[in-house]
């Protein structure tokens, strides 16, 4: 049972009006009781009530503005804010101090008040907000690469999608069941899904740039972001924002007009009780259209056999029939086609002639252009709907809460992959003549719950919690076909999928005491977690590959079905083959985890602290890791911060078990790849190892730094990571084809080469971080804010590739880690990236301008004669805003307003026309200028 202790028995109700300089209600500000987890906010009319006793400190803290401590004395408190950075927001990561501002962090944290974005700026989802906002930060839209099309693979600090932790109100989110195996940045990564959270639930966002591992548990190698959602009330906000692509520079494609999107956001919070509770309800829906960026198909579309089955097509003849051994009727046609064949023509000597080129030809006789035959280069299609719910329910006038937060969402995609072309084995003519598009469908669905309880207990900070989370991703394909089946095969199949369960319990402690040295704070807990990992197999025909005969094949003795040239029909659908029952799995595991933190002002300059996490998985072992970081107040203004710390990250339960076969384009070049688990007999016949953990070493070294007279602060953070044992995705092996046990098992897999995860490099990141922010008022009612931040990094390999003696005997080590990994992992995404936006705000007209530039990537190529490097560019988002009422704020903007692209492709990485702009490195994407309209309703 809770107790309150001492003084706060005797607490009373404190009450106040919280003004911004200007003598407005600001509403939203934090008040906490100094040195405790006791706080609330300010109402819509920057009213609070909070219960503390005479002599206590209340700290009261808000985005942009001078944090304030003030002594209570007496029942009632008002407090005018003075203008200030967002550096003296207090956070919650990455101390465990309850009273920490992100300057006087010993470690650099970022505060992002993303109501002023979610109002100015023309992103509304939070991966797009993060990548123009943030710039170690990075995240764009995929195309041609499956799942990942739906879900945005992201990173800090140029580091991996899975290496990068994401707590919602300080507790440990979960992660996407989707593996990220085709070819984009973050190939062979876990990452979280941001975009299954709404953007108007979130009322502020810490990025943490620091390791934390030992604070936080695995993944946090590269950071942590911590969402504090939303916790007003009496309050509708309402936002309607609708945009789409205006990009002229694109018409040479398919551009244009297109792209078109809606959002509708609403958010309300009511007060429960009268110690500052509250809910709060956050909703939205979210539909986007896909967009194309491709001119048009160059090589070959039908060869001589399309014509005879368009002349047997038009005759009402069943095409199906010219693929038996009786030529007749294929030399009757083809001589209605005036191909003048000898009636004694064998087959093979019509496989000869009728495999000849004749798109030009067919073109003109089918009445088409080439670019009928364009696939679909560019974003997804999008169709969604999310809900999030905030609850603090306090039970006693001493400070113990209930407290839960709750989401769910789900989405539905719609991307496509290589268009199937007439005179390609894998298109079944008789069903689809002129080729065809093949669709991946995808159906998204994620949900989380988190209960707990905090108070105090004999002075002690106590919160225990529960958080549950579960993430699903199903799969159905659609305007397809399964080639081997023939007639027989559908046109829509449910491909199955998979789903990733997360549930954490944590106890964490903690007490300041502030008549130890200068302050001290100790915090410990445990941490008990429990996941599960399933792999969901789908229809027969959506996996299987089949004889002519229509016999699946369970055997590698077993021919398939092939074309009228002899060559073997794919099996599964097109673009997608479903998961097989040998690919179905239900893999779970457990962790117990325990950390130990201090953190210790020994004087008003110089503060330090420590941190230890002990940690068990039981599918591999147990870690230990330490931090320590150090800040110094070389002045009243200049504080001066190091950090030093190892970490780990544990193998995804999805990189530990996720097996499959897909289509991957290795230099344009499809290939059926199957990924074998690292326990299969696959990886044995190869010398893979079993999967281990990644660890890390990493280093910090910093200022911040207050020019209060120029209302200017200044952050620059060096830093090092180093990481061991890097899990990546290998390249693909392929069997000798002469019937050894490695072709069996690739045929079994319906496969043409196999890939693996592994821990095969040791890489090195190094960069430079800046963030300046400054204010200024100008004249009597007109206020300037300006952030310019910026990330300079470098990752690399280091050492030799970690390949085993069998793959050393057989040359095969630049298999384990191609090239292209090379790429992906050190140049596919801005290494450099730098952000300035500039808010002026003037009686009720709000201006935001944003110019971010996006530095330097390289084609993710085998060919190094075909790493081409697109150089970097400058995108620039404005925006215009009128406050027409008190409740209602009309906005008009563009994102990448003068219409930006990255540099055009050399004509080797094309692929036949078919990417005139990189689809492997992406800086910030290539939809070209975008225009939005966005109204805003607050209602009291």
């Amino acid at each position: 049972m809770f107790l309150g202790i001492s003084n706060l028995v005797m607490g009373q109700e404190v009450s106040g009006t919280v003004l911004d300089d200007s003598s407005q209600p600001l509403p939203g500000v934090s008040v906490v009781l100094k040195g405790t987890t006791t706080g609330t906010t300010t109402d819509f009319d920057g009213n609070y009530t909070i219960s503390a006793s005479n002599g206590d400190v209340l700290v009261f803290s808000y985005v942009g503005y001078d944090s304030q401590e003030v002594n209570v004395n007496g029942s009632t408190l008002n407090v005018t804010m003075k203008s200030g950075v967002s550096l003296d927001a207090v956070v919650l990561v990455g101390s465990r101090n309850p009273s920490r501002t992100a300057i006087d962090t010993p470690v650099p944290v970022d505060v992002i008040d993303i109501s002023e974005l979610t109002s100015a700026g023309p992103q509304v989802n939070l991966n797009q907000i993060l990548n123009f906002v943030a710039p170690s930060f990075t995240s764009n839209t995929q195309t041609i690469s499956d799942g990942t099309d739906h879900i945005d693979p992201a990173s800090l600090r140029g580091l991996g999608p899975d290496q990068v932790l994401v707590l919602v109100n300080g507790k440990r989110r979960h992660n996407s069941s989707l593996v990220n195996v085709n070819g984009t940045f973050g190939r062979g990564s876990v990452g979280t899904d941001l975009n299954a959270i709404p953007s108007a639930a979130i009322q502020r966002l810490e990025v943490l740039r620091d390791g934390a591992a030992a604070q936080y548990g695995s993944d946090a190698i590269a950071g942590v972001i911590n969402i504090v959602l939303d916790n007003s009330v009496n309050e509708l906000r309402l936002n309607v924002t609708t945009g789409a692509n205006f990009a002229k520079n694109a018409n040479g494609q398919t551009g244009g007009v297109d792209g078109e999107t809606i959002n509708v956001s609403a958010n309300y919070g009511l007060p429960l009780g009268d110690n500052g509770g509250f809910i709060n309800f956050t909703g939205d829906f979210d539909f986007r259209e896909d967009y194309s960026r491709m001119k048009e198909w160059e090589g070959t579309l039908f060869n001589r056999y399309n014509t005879v089955e368009r002349f047997a097509n038009d005759d009402g003849y069943n095409l199906s029939q010219l693929l038996d051994d009786d030529v007749a009727d294929v030399i009757q046609y083809g001589n209605a086609a005036g191909f003048g064949l000898s009636p004694t023509a064998t087959k093979a000597d019509l496989q000869t002639f009728l495999f000849e080129d004749n798109t030009t030809a067919e073109l003109a006789a089918r009445g088409q252009v080439r670019s009928d035959y364009n696939m679909r280069v560019g974003q997804s299609e999008v169709r969604g709907g999310r809900f999030f719910a905030n609850l603090s329910l306090p039970l006693d006038d001493v400070g113990t809460e209930l407290y839960s937060f709750a989401g769910a969402s789900s989405r539905k995609g719609n991307s496509a992959g290589f268009y199937r072309r007439p005179n390609e084995s894998r298109t079944y003519t008789p069903a689809y003549i002129n080729g065809f598009l093949p669709e991946i469908n995808s159906t998204i669905t994620d949900k989380s719950l988190a209960v707990g309880i905090k108070g105090v207990v004999n002075g002690w900070n106590v919160d225990l919690s529960n958080t549950w989370g579960k993430n699903e991703f199903l799969y159905t394909i659609g305007n397809t076909f399964n080639a081997s089946l023939q007639n027989a095969s559908p046109t829509f199949f449910d491909a199955g999928g998979f789903n990733f369960m997360q549930n954490t319990v944590n106890l964490d402690v903690n007490q300041f005491f502030e008549d130890k040295l200068s302050g001290l704070n100790v915090a410990f807990g445990a941490e008990y977690r429990l996941e599960n990992y399933e792999v969901i197999a789908g229809e027969e025909p959506s996996y299987g590959q089949y004889t002519q005969e229509g016999d699946l094949i369970t055997n590698p003795i077993q021919n398939p079905a092939v074309d009228f040239f002899g060559r073997s029909r794919a099996g599964g659908a097109q673009v997608f083959p479903g998961f097989s029952p040998a690919n179905e799995l239900s893999r779970g595991r457990s962790s117990i985890a325990a950390y130990f933190d201090l953190e210790a002002d020994f004087s008003e300059t110089f503060l330090a602290s420590f941190a230890t996490r002990f940690e068990n998985y039981s599918d591999f072992g147990s870690t230990i890791n330490f931090k320590l970081a150090t800040r110094l107040k070389a002045s009243e203004n200049v504080n001066i911060r190091a950090a030093l710390n190892t970490g780990f990250r544990a193998p995804s339960l999805h990189q530990l078990n996720f097996n499959s076969t897909s289509t991957i384009f290795q230099d344009g070049i499809p290939v059926e790849v199957g990924t074998f688990s690292n326990d299969s007999r696959a990886a044995k016949l190869l010398g893979i190892p079993e999967l281990k953990e990644e660890t890390s070493r990493s280093i910090s070294l910093g200022f911040t730094a207050k020019m209060p007279d120029a209302n200017l602060t200044l952050t620059v953070d060096g830093f090092f990571v180093g990481i061991d044992d890097r899990v990546v995705y290998t390249g693909q092996f392929k069997g000798p084809g002469t019937g050894t046990e490695l072709d069996n098992l690739l045929s079994q897999a319906n496969a043409s080469a196999a890939a693996f995860f592994a821990n095969a490099i040791d890489t090195e990141s190094n960069g430079l971080d800046i963030v300046i922010t400054h204010k200024a008022n100008i004249g009597t009612n007109a206020r300037l804010k300006s952030d310019l931040a910026g990330t300079f990094s470098k990752t690399k390999r280091v050492g030799n590739i970690k390949a085993s003696q069998v793959l050393e005997d057989a040359g095969l080590v630049g298999t384990y880690f191609p090239e292209e990994s090379r790429i992906y992992l050190e140049e596919a995404v801005p290494r450099s990236k730098v952000n300035l936006t500039n808010n002026l705000t003037t009686g009720k007209f709000n201006v935001f301008l944003r110019n971010v530039w996006f530095g330097e990537v390289s084609e993710a190529t085998a060919t190094v004669a075909n790493q081409q490097t697109y150089s970097s560019k400058v995108v620039t988002d404005l925006s215009l805003g009128y406050q027409a009422s008190e409740s209602l704020t009309l906005t008009v903007g563009a994102n990448n307003l003068l219409d930006v692209y990255p540099d055009r492709t050399i004509e080797a990485n094309r692929s036949g026309g078919r990417f005139d702009w990189s689809r492997r490195s992406q800086q910030f994407g290539v939809a070209g200028r975008f225009l939005f309209a966005r109204l805003s309703f607050k209602l009291k």
